[in-house]
């Protein structure tokens, strides 16, 4: 039998969450939060509905994965309120992110599967999460209570879903 040493694999970044896990950050979409901002203000019903298309696009985008949003903090600055209530403002970046990690189910072969979670979060600045340094909100994600597992398929296309 021949020793193959263990390859890394490739990875946007690794997260520690705050559970202890190890999880890996495999695709990342960025986007400015009020870049597509119509005339008016950042308010409430507005930031619904961005979160919103946020969250669809995200389940579109990555099927075979739950998609869990990490509510945002909320800004109220002292302006005067328009017609679709008081100033609300978000983070400045929209985040969606496609993680994995390993089986959530011991019985399962680990080679043959692993966890996924899609996770939808702000923060207010264009840098990759990593390591510790993350958002205390997306460390705290219940990644045993959110996730779910996923068998790896040999006869997947390659470049294919995972």
């Amino acid at each position: 039998m021949r020793h193959r040493p263990r390859v890394p694999t490739m990875a946007l970044a690794r997260l520690t969450l705050a559970s202890g896990r190890s999880v890996v950050l495999s695709e990342l979409r960025l986007s400015s939060t009020y870049g597509d901002l119509p005339e008016g203000y950042p308010c409430g019903p507005g930031n619904e509905v961005r979160i919103q298309g946020l969250l669809r696009s995200a389940a579109r985008d990555f099927p075979s994965a739950p998609v869990h949003l990490v509510p945002p903090p909320r800004e109220y600055p002292d302006q005067y309120a328009g017609a679709y209530g008081p100033v609300e403002i978000l983070p400045s970046v929209a985040c969606v992110g496609a993680f994995r990690s390993t089986a959530l189910d011991p019985a399962h072969d680990p080679v043959l599967y692993h966890s996924r979670l899609t996770v939808v979060w702000f923060q207010p600045t264009a840098d990759v999460p990593s390591g510790c340094d993350a958002e205390r909100a997306l460390r705290d994600v219940d990644w045993d209570e959110l996730a779910r597992d996923h068998e790896l398929r040999p006869d997947a296309p390659p470049g294919g879903p995972l």
